[in-house]
């Protein structure tokens, strides 16, 4: 046991060295982060850390998705500085490049004699910088490589003679004809239904598959465009093989009918969910479920892109350590002890290509795919009143208070009018 313990000191010295050299001073950092398991990972990045560079202290605030953004935006608008280093949902991301509000990671680049790695998958490292995009300032790293992902049972699909679904008319298909041959033994599909973010979540791919924009270029919305009118025609065909109970279903309800073998398909999971999935001890379909990137349709596969940037604040006292703790936090040693500790999917590439995380985590591949071939939520300073005008009237649509195509106009008309 104190070998293992001596072995693994010096491996975290070893990695840390040339992460670290410009650290070397007391210092104390406040990370405004995230709590459950994003917490947790950044809990096992934290106490690394401290054992390579035990003159600098870490106060780590595990806080909930709305403080962690409530709090930093008061304290970046009125440059308190008393976060040196803080966690962002990507679509609040322009809010905080647009403002100035985060430090410019180039010059802290040039100034230690380094670039940035090109391990980082380049769809997450493109919505770091601002303007999106290889040519813009970086002002953040990805934390995380979070994106949506499409399940299948592959034993219902074999037993129905289906093929791996490529389109959403495949998966229509196939979830006709599981419904006809399950009856009540299981659904055909599940998905969350409740208004706002988790109804938005899983249309988003299907809209986007459709050759649906939510804003157009010049950022005036176009949720009702025919490609639009479309996919949500295709979203209510597709939910009338879902339970009844659809427009309340939250993450718990479809993680748990997953879990429980209750369902042939589910238009979006998330990593996080996926190790209890393939537990036997926890998941009665251990081993028979198949995840990967969502299938195209007018348009190429679009799962939803869902990384956290780290990132400084401008107004941030202790910069130079912040940036030592950044590069630490994204490193490959790193990334891969929270991936291999907790779960966290990382945003490096290489670790997806790793024999020990793919024996951990064999769906990681998918993962990467995802990544690769996503899309993230425009661009806007209104996001949240899009997705929450959006989402409730998607739900009025689920449980048939409007038409599809009437919820669809009648939110596009009220985002218009919000974000003029």
């Amino acid at each position: 046991m104190k070998k293992t313990m001596l072995f693994a000191l010096s491996l975290i010295l070893a990695f840390a060295a040339p992460i670290c050299a410009q650290a070397q001073k007391a210092a104390k950092l406040v990370i405004a982060g995230r709590d459950g398991d994003y917490g947790n990972a950044m809990q096992v990045a934290v106490d690394a850390y401290k054992v390579a560079h035990p003159e600098v202290t870490i106060e780590l605030l595990k806080l909930s998705g709305d403080d962690i953004y409530q709090k930093t935006v008061i304290d970046l608008k009125t440059g308190s500085g008393s976060y040196d280093l803080i966690l962002i949902d990507d679509p609040k991301a322009m809010q905080f490049q647009k403002a100035g509000w985060l430090e410019d990671l180039g010059p802290l680049y040039k100034k230690a004699g380094q670039k940035v790695d090109p391990d980082f998958i380049a769809s997450a490292m493109d919505l770091c910088r601002f303007p999106n995009g290889a040519s813009g300032k970086l002002y953040g790293l990805p934390f995380v490589g979070n994106v949506s992902l499409f399940a299948y049972r592959q034993d219902l699909f074999k037993k129905y003679g289906l093929g791996d679904p490529r389109t959403w008319t495949d998966v229509l298909t196939a979830a006709k004809k599981i419904s006809a041959g399950e009856g009540e033994a299981a659904s055909a599909v599940v998905f969350r239904g409740v208004k706002g973010n988790p109804i938005v979540t899983a249309y988003l791919p299907i809209f986007w598959a459709f050759g649906g924009e939510i804003l157009d270029k010049s950022g005036k919305p176009t949720l009702d465009s025919p490609a639009g009118m479309k996919a949500i025609s295709y979203f209510l065909e597709l939910a009338k093989y879902a339970p009844k109970g659809t427009p309340m279903n939250n993450t718990a309800q479809v993680r748990d009918t997953l879990l429980a073998g209750g369902a042939a398909i589910a238009p979006e999971v998330w990593p996080a969910w996926l190790g209890a999935m393939e537990d036997p001890s926890k998941s009665k379909v251990a081993g028979l479920v198949k995840v990967a990137k969502h299938p195209g349709e007018v348009t190429k596969s679009a799962s939803m892109i869902g990384i956290w940037h780290i990132a400084i604040p401008a107004a941030s006292r202790s910069k130079q350590a912040a940036f030592d703790f950044l590069q630490f936090v994204t490193s490959k040693e790193i990334q891969k002890k929270m991936s291999v500790e907790v779960g966290l999917p990382p945003s490096r590439s290489s670790i997806y290509d790793d024999p020990e995380i793919l024996k951990l985590r064999p769906w990681y591949p998918a993962i990467r795919d995802a990544l690769a071939n996503g899309k993230a939520r425009p661009r806007t300073l209104y996001w949240a009143e899009i997705e929450n005008t959006l989402g409730g009237y998607l739900q009025q649509a689920l449980i048939g208070e409007k038409t599809g195509e009437a919820a669809l106009r009648e939110a596009n008309q009220k985002i218009a009018e919000a974000i003029k």
